[in-house]
């Protein structure tokens, strides 16, 4: 999580920008590292700042704060908190996956909490940035005595053994790699994640799951030609069908 959070205000009236600078200014840690009156100012800041945290407005001159949106990568995406006087927007907002909705006028009160809920998003982001380590490790394919990382997970401190992680799964927007009764969120596809795998170690056996092959115990023929892959532990797997020819080969056996 970063110490400071470098903000974007996006707001065609100088008024409102004002009085939210102001009551940014009372938060500890925001640092406001540009004021945008229009929506390609915005565009414009956001790529060139690459700010953590965006309050964006609605009703801008020649964009609105959806056209905004639609013009910044997912790459540049800053977490963002609408802030408008037009409470119809708000379910077209959370759509377009924005944290919070300020009504206008809002107080300092409501401000803050969408400030802390903004610090818990970047505290997941900051797990989800260590978790890569966890994928880079086995996308360089180190040896077995470069094999342990040391990671922090909500504050903890954490060793973790690449062998350990036992199998990963799509969640929305996220994968979730499961390393022994832990698990950590990762802002990625999973076929993106399938591609940076090891693929004697890792296979992906469902269109939303990728198993550790040394983790598995058995194979268990369900219906329509599909298998249940049982792990060690005695968690149960969904291989379809589509998948189950890359797990024969893999582990050179007629399923």
């Amino acid at each position: 999580m970063p110490s400071v959070i470098h903000t974007v205000i996006a707001d065609d009236e100088s008024l409102a920008r004002n009085k939210l600078r102001i009551l940014l200014d009372s938060e500890a840690g925001i640092q406001i590292v540009a004021e945008c009156r229009n929506g390609a100012e915005t565009i414009a800041a956001v790529r060139s700042h690459k700010p953590d945290l965006l309050f964006l407005d609605i009703q801008m001159p020649d964009a609105n704060g959806f056209d905004v949106l639609s013009a910044i990568s997912a790459e540049e995406m800053p977490i963002t908190i609408f802030t408008t006087a037009f409470d119809q927007f708000a379910i077209r907002a959370f759509e377009a996956h924005a944290l919070d909705y300020l009504l206008k006028p809002f107080d300092q009160g409501r401000l803050h909490h969408s400030i802390e809920r903004a610090r818990a998003e970047f505290l997941k982001s900051h797990d989800s940035e260590l978790a890569h380590r966890i994928l880079d490790a086995l996308a360089k394919g180190r040896t077995t005595t470069d094999r342990r990382l040391v990671i922090k997970a909500g504050g903890r401190v954490v060793f973790i053994d690449v062998d350990e992680i036992h199998w990963i799964e799509a969640a929305a927007n996220y994968v979730k790699l499961n390393v022994g009764k832990e698990s950590y969120l990762l802002r990625e596809s999973i076929g993106h994640v399938s591609e940076r795998l090891d693929p004697e170690q890792f296979i992906r056996i469902h269109r939303s799951t990728i198993v550790n092959v040394q983790k598995i115990k058995e194979l268990q023929p369900c219906n329509s030609g599909e298998y249940i892959v049982v792990l060690k532990t005695g968690k149960e797997l969904s291989c379809s069908r589509g998948y189950r020819a890359g797990l024969q080969q893999l582990i050179g056996k007629n399923v």
